[in-house]
């Protein structure tokens, strides 16, 4: 993974780079309701961690989430075999328009994946960019939702001690950049 930039004395640290390469505690996958994988960075973590992951993601349904993962909320899975301590699953919103709360629910699900990391005790977690993909959520917007969302957490939690934000592409990266301007 190649550093963009560094933000919250450290603590945020804006990256390029293939997530499931990540080397830390855990990262967040950017699922939908059903957890059962999908396209983008949900099909290349599920294809990075194995049938094992797809089998802890059957068992979180059948316990706890029948109906599906609701939107803005995320789930603890083990990591397959992927070299991290767990996968938090999230599910950001669907881009209606801007009129169907999806700022809220996309911060919730950024905030609900960081008390997970933080009632696990990691040290580092890492995220993609929830809801820019299929989803279709504006980057712009995404970006000052995400920003504000972790930088709140952060601002009032110790743990995790470092968050990555991992993009795909430089462009995306500096997009991100560019909408938090600071």
């Amino acid at each position: 993974m190649e550093t963009i930039g560094e933000y919250l004395d450290g603590r945020l640290v804006v990256a390029v780079g293939d997530i499931t390469r990540f080397q830390g505690d855990g990262i967040v996958n950017a699922a939908n309701s059903s957890l059962a994988g999908g396209g983008g960075v949900d099909g290349a973590i599920h294809r990075a961690a194995g049938t094992q992951l797809m089998e802890s993601c059957r068992a979180l349904r059948i316990s706890d989430w029948p109906d599906g993962l609701p939107t803005g909320k995320a789930a603890l899975t083990s990591p397959g075999k992927l070299p991290l301590k767990g996968i938090i699953h999230a599910v950001g919103p669907i881009w209606r328009g801007g009129t169907a709360f999806e700022a809220e629910l996309l911060a919730s699900a950024y905030t609900a994946s960081l008390t997970i990391a933080a009632g696990e005790n990691w040290a580092s977690l890492a995220f993609p960019a929830i809801s820019t993909g299929v989803y279709g959520y504006p980057k712009d917007q995404a970006a000052r939702i995400a920003w504000s969302a972790i930088a709140g957490f952060l601002g009032a939690s110790s743990v995790p001690v470092k968050v990555y934000l991992v993009f795909f592409s430089h462009s995306d990266a500096q997009a991100f950049i560019s909408a938090i301007q600071v």
